[in-house]
Formats: C-alpha cells, structure tokens, sequence
C-alpha cells in the first residue's frame, strides 16, 4: 500500500490545496485535485529521505492556528512600521540556537519564520545548528528569540521529532 499511496496525508492536504486554488466544489475538480494529491506524492517519492511521521495532530492543529494568526498580526504590525516611516525601525540579525534535528522540522521552522510578515531566515549555520533571522523591528532580540522558540520551535519538535528526541 505505501509503494501506491507513499504520502496519504501529503495527497490529501494537495487535494484541498487544489480545491481551494480553483474555487470551486465539482466533481471534476475533485477528481482532478484528488489525481494531482496522489500523482505528485507518487512522482516525487524517491526524493523524500524519511518518512513523515506526526507524532501529536492536535499540537499540529494548534500550531497552524498560531501560525496563521501571527501572519494577520504580522501583517497589521508591518503595514503600521510602514505608515509610521522608515526612520522609525529598528532592524536586526538575530541568531537562534535551534534544538531541532531533522531537516525537514528545521526547512518548516525556517519557513514559518520566513513566511511571518516582518521576519526572514536568512542562514542556516553549517552544523544546523543555528539559525540566523532578519526582523524589520525589534528592540529586543532576546525576547524576539523566545517567542520564535516558544511559538515555533518547540510545537514542530513535538509534532515531527517526539519529546524523546
């Protein structure tokens, strides 16, 4: 069954994804959507190194809900910096020390961040082991790497790297 269906949940999130890019709910689409969720999963399965596992769903569940609320907060607070004037950030490198080890829960890291309006991985240290970000705001860059830790790091180690890890 894994050789036919490699990614079960990748297949299903790309049908939704397709359904929601079309706008519209037909049988057409969702056979077309459902056919693209299995064929790009199929196609693609011998570049994913590991399999994906997601150890906590409800953590998965919460943290989709942090994320998206930090992207309209985000989006408010960089449209408010702009409206105030240049002259008025305070831009800043900030390193993280990441205690993630896998690639694909540090890939997932790096893109929320990137994704979060006002911030921007912009390196990753060779040892993975560090990540560098760029923020448009801060006056406090301690308190900028709790928050990433906090809100970010710790609820993708619970779901995709366990407790025990």
């Amino acid at each position: 069954m894994r050789r036919l269906l490699p990614h079960p949940l990748l297949t299903v999130t790309l049908t939704v994804l397709w359904l929601l890019l079309v706008n519209q709910l037909s049988a057409g689409q969702l056979v077309l959507g459902a056919l693209l969720g299995w064929l790009i999963p199929f196609a693609t399965s011998r570049f994913w190194p590991d399999v994906i596992r997601i150890r906590h769903p409800l953590a998965l569940l919460r943290y989709l809900v942090v994320f998206i609320y930090d992207i309209v907060r985000g989006s408010f607070q960089v449209a408010w910096l702009i409206l105030r004037g240049p002259t008025r950030l305070r831009p800043a490198f900030v390193q993280i020390p990441l205690v993630l080890k896998r690639d694909l829960t540090i890939s997932l890291l790096a893109n929320t961040i990137s994704l979060t309006p006002g911030t921007v991985s912009a390196l990753l240290s060779e040892d993975k082991r560090t990540l560098i970000v760029h923020t448009v705001d801060t006056n406090d860059a301690a308190a900028l790497v709790a928050e990433i830790k906090q809100r970010y790091e710790a609820p993708l180690k619970r779901i995709f790297e366990g407790e025990e890890d």
